[in-house]
């Protein structure tokens, strides 16, 4: 049951800086634009529906500014040495540590998602500033060996240029650390774009950014713009000074952003689109330790993860028992107000999902689809629907498409090539899992002719993400990859080096009488 309390919004608006009406756009050492109160469009919660605040939307004006600022900014960031670009993107990682409960508070207020994965989230920028920061003193190149005597030759890795950054609604702050931190230490400067959806926190994050940016005397580095407008909003995406766009985000806009890109040769795009992830459950599979990692795996975030489990592929012989252990475990997990303790599932973020939610139900229904679990909407106030499961086919149009909700789809497989033709024919390619303790099975997973996404996990949900690990994935998913490992590299420009340090060169002979 959904109990009807409602957090003091007001109280984590002042520990972090809002007013009842927020600016929509922040660059340079002017800072915040001026207020429009006519214009403010209003955030509101998804578990109350309920406003929390308003925010006076950024204009085209506010954009080229930002841009103007990033670009003229660049030109000495760029020479700053790399350690002490780290040593701003450590402070900035020292005021979310200090300000984690009032961010992951005002995370649940805005998206709906429980108390403690909304700290999580701000834990996760935490620990990516902590990566960043090492990665400021490992911008490695490599040294070659060079077929003239007396030369040499080394790789490396210079700033790239303005990086603008385009976040979505069901994760509205680490995906920025991921990108923005690690590009800041590589040299660049930041221009970031939220979801007008769940833009609180990103004004909320730019009040830190600007504190860490007066302390340490580099202005003008990580710049905000919040337009309600979506022309605006690709305004920096045309934008020739926009060196690289990462976008988080459908598929669909995904491809209208490699279209621009695409029409300025040398401009980068890095993009993070739509999954639709599967996960086999073979013959051999542990139970306990499957029907748990499914469990939050399709209903974490309730089902708006890009990461989020929403096929289940099982062994025929196992069906029954899967479904009837997902349904004892499914009943089991709490609904409701994000702020209680315990509830694992909050509201989808607004009545455009729950639409979309019921659309999905519907199709598979019409197509044969067995509801097994759930499949309805709740009673307001919120926009709460059912944990559900279907049991679906793999073609039927609504499992090819990813819906941003908890329905979990189980689709039955007879031999374990049939499972891995199954787990790939589908457009999308970023998560990906086998629950198993058959080494065959699971080395073929992870073989070539395996999991074709660009996140595999064995044992595990398909959900989380692990800062070290490069994130994202192939095929519609825009085959992007931000975070740990080398991602680094995509926010630099690599320069090939070679050196002649001798008194020789062959094209003298070229010169002699």
């Amino acid at each position: 049951m959904k109990t009807q309390t409602h957090p003091k919004s007001a109280d984590i608006l002042a520990a972090l800086g809002l007013k009842d009406i927020n600016p929509g756009s922040c660059s340079g050492p002017n800072g915040w634009s001026a207020i429009e109160p006519a214009k403010a469009f209003v955030s509101t919660n998804p578990a109350t529906e309920q406003e929390i605040a308003s925010i006076s939307p950024a204009s085209s004006s506010d954009m080229k500014t930002a841009i103007d600022i990033a670009t003229g900014t660049f030109h000495t960031w760029r020479m700053v040495p790399a350690p002490k670009r780290g040593e701003l993107v450590g402070r900035i990682g020292e005021l979310l540590a200090e300000n984690k409960d009032a961010l992951g508070a005002l995370l649940a207020l805005e998206t709906g998602k429980s108390i403690v994965e909304g700290k999580g989230e701000i834990g996760e920028m935490v620990d990516m500033a902590k990566f960043a920061v090492g990665q400021s003193r490992m911008l490695y190149g490599y040294t070659m060996q060079a077929q003239r005597n007396e030369h040499r030759m080394y790789d490396q890795w210079l700033p790239l240029g303005v990086v603008g950054i385009i976040t979505a609604y069901n994760f509205p702050a680490a995906p920025w650390a991921w990108n923005a931190l690690v590009a800041a230490v590589c040299g660049n400067t930041i221009v970031w774009k939220p979801s007008p959806k769940v833009a609180l926190p990103a004004i909320a994050i730019q009040h830190l950014c600007n504190k860490a940016m007066t302390e340490l005397g580099y202005e003008g580095v990580f710049s905000l713009v919040i337009p309600a407008d979506e022309s605006i909003s690709e305004e920096l995406v045309r934008d020739k000074r926009v060196s690289l766009v990462s976008f988080t985000g459908s598929s669909k806009i995904g491809r209208r952003v490699s279209k621009i890109i695409a029409e300025d040769l040398g401009r980068r795009h890095l993009l993070e689109c739509s999954g639709n992830n599967g996960c086999i459950l073979d013959e051999t599979a542990e139970l306990d330790l499957s029907i748990a990692a499914i469990t939050f795996g399709a209903l974490g975030t309730t089902g708006q993860r890009c990461t989020s489990t929403r096929r289940l592929i099982v062994h025929k012989s196992r069906t029954k028992e899967v479904v009837e252990r997902l349904k004892k475990a499914y009943a089991k997990v709490k609904l409701g107000d994000p702020f209680v303790p315990g509830n694992l599932i909050g509201p989808l973020i607004d009545k455009q999902a729950v639409a979309d939610f019921e659309k999905a139900v519907a199709e598979a229904k019409a197509l044969g689809g067995e509801v097994l679990y759930g499949g309805k909407v709740m009673p307001g106030p919120g926009y709460y629907v059912e944990p559900t499961i279907i049991m679906a086919k793999n073609d039927w149009p609504c499992v090819q498409h990813e819906t941003f909700a908890p329905i979990l789809y189980i689709i039955e497989y007879e031999t374990f090539d049939e499972a891995l033709e199954l787990h790939n024919s589908v457009p999308q390619g970023l998560a990906s899992g086998i629950q198993s303790t058959d080494i065959r099975h699971i080395e073929a997973f992870l073989s070539a002719r395996g999991s074709d996404c660009g996140i595999a996990k064995v044992n595990m949900g398909t959900t989380g993400a692990d800062i070290g690990a490069a994130f994202g994935g192939e095929k519609e998913t825009g085959g992007g990859r931000a975070s740990g490992s080398e991602s680094w590299k995509a926010y630099m420009r690599r320069q090939s080096v070679a050196i002649n340090w001798g008194d020789e060169t062959p094209w003298r002979l070229h010169l002699q009488d």
